[in-house]
C-alpha cells in the first residue's frame, strides 16, 4: 500500500524518500472458530510534504487503496483501515 501511495503523490510532484513518507502498520488477530487469524489491518502514514501540497496529499491517501493490487487482494478477508499524518515542510 505505501508503493501505491508513493506513486500517487508522485504522479502529483509530491517527493517520497525515506525522510518524506513512511507507515506504522499494525494488525489485530483474533480467534475465529478457535484459530487465530489476522482479522484487521491499520496503517497510519507519515508524510512530510512541500507546503501548499497538504490537500493534494490527503486526497492521494483517501484514494490510493482502491487502486492498491496488495490491498484489494487482502482485503477480500481482512479488514483494512488507514490514515494519514502529513505535515507541511
Amino acid at each position: 500500500m505505501t508503493g501505491t501511495l508513493a506513486g500517487a503523490l508522485e504522479a502529483r510532484s509530491i517527493p517520497t524518500g525515506p525522510d518524506k513518507l513512511f507507515a506504522e502498520v499494525e494488525g489485530y488477530i483474533e480467534n475465529v472458530e478457535s484459530m487465530p487469524l489476522i482479522t484487521r489491518i491499520h496503517v497510519k502514514y507519515h508524510l512530510k510534504v512541500p507546503k501548499g501540497k497538504k490537500a493534494e496529499a490527503q486526497r492521494a491517501v483517501d484514494h490510493h487503496e482502491k487502486n492498491c493490487p496488495a490491498s484489494q487482494s487482502i482485503r477480500r478477508g481482512i479488514a483494512i483501515e488507514w490514515e494519514g499524518e502529513i505535515e507541511e515542510e
